[in-house]
């Protein structure tokens, strides 16, 4: 994905980690992937920036309501974030949060599609999304995990205008296409291995130049690995996707080598 500088709407742009320890996932990903951290202050509500070689790649703040989960939160880039509202509801979504301004920064809004998978939008003002994509330490894929793709597939088509490629093998996989650009995929909840009270989400990857060792890492910094590195013959990746010592799911995915 290039810098969001000149990203299309409709292409992820930007991911975001609310969490109940803000300090104990700032030690986490920051050892993990060589961040560092930035708290934009109580005028952002402790929104702190994360950044890579000074570029920013991600961002975390503290929960907003008691018991939330620690989860990460994908946002796709929107021209008009009311303009999407409208549609996610004529699409047969859900508004969990009407748009609103985030200072100067942009506009947001927070959606769930009809499997019940939550997300967000962008419409940027002066953040503009990730500075740095695609790379080591840096958002590299978005992924909705779904146990119904047929149920949701129409609704990101009418939403974003997204298309799709299915590729089929030992386990079928969608590429959400916009124009002929891959911008997301798409997997089926495995029912026999993932337990029935894990709703339908958003899964966020980020790039790893040696999967196994950044897997290896993340297990020494007191993380669960969920699916250990695994390859895929088709794109030439490797992939493994871990919950972290706070309770939050993430995918590290290897590009160029098998």
């Amino acid at each position: 994905m290039p810098e969001t500088a000149t990203f299309a709407p409709g292409t992820p742009v930007w991911v975001d980690l609310s969490t109940g320890d803000v300090d104990a996932s700032k030690r986490f990903y920051t050892s993990l992937f060589g961040w560092d951290a930035q708290n934009l202050g109580p005028e952002a509500g402790g929104y702190t920036m994360l950044r890579l070689r000074g570029k920013e790649v991600a961002a975390l703040s503290p929960a907003q309501a008691p018991g939330q989960p620690t989860a990460w939160s994908v946002y796709v880039g929107s021209a008009d974030a009311d303009a999407t509202a409208k549609k996610v509801r004529d699409s047969g979504g859900a508004v969990i949060a009407e748009p609103f301004d985030v200072l100067d920064a942009g506009r947001m809004a927070v959606f769930s599609d009809p499997g019940g998978a939550v997300f967000s939008v962008w419409q940027p003002g002066t953040h503009r999304g990730a500075e740095v994509a695609g790379e080591p330490g840096s958002l590299a894929w978005a992924e909705l995990e779904t146990r119904d793709p047929s149920a949701v597939t129409g609704f990101y088509g009418k939403v974003f205008g997204w298309g799709t490629h299915t590729s089929q093998g030992p386990v079928e996989y969608t590429e959400w296409k916009l124009g002929d650009q891959s911008v997301a995929g798409m997997m089926r909840m495995d029912a026999k291995a993932i337990p029935a009270e894990v709703p339908p989400h958003w899964l966020v990857y980020f790039g790893a130049a040696d999967a196994d060792a950044v897997t290896a890492k993340a297990k020494g910094l007191g993380a669960q690995v969920l699916v250990p590195p695994t390859a895929i013959p088709q794109g030439d990746m490797r992939f493994s996707v871990l919950r972290d010592p706070q309770g939050a799911v993430f995918g590290l995915l290897q590009m160029g080598h098998s």
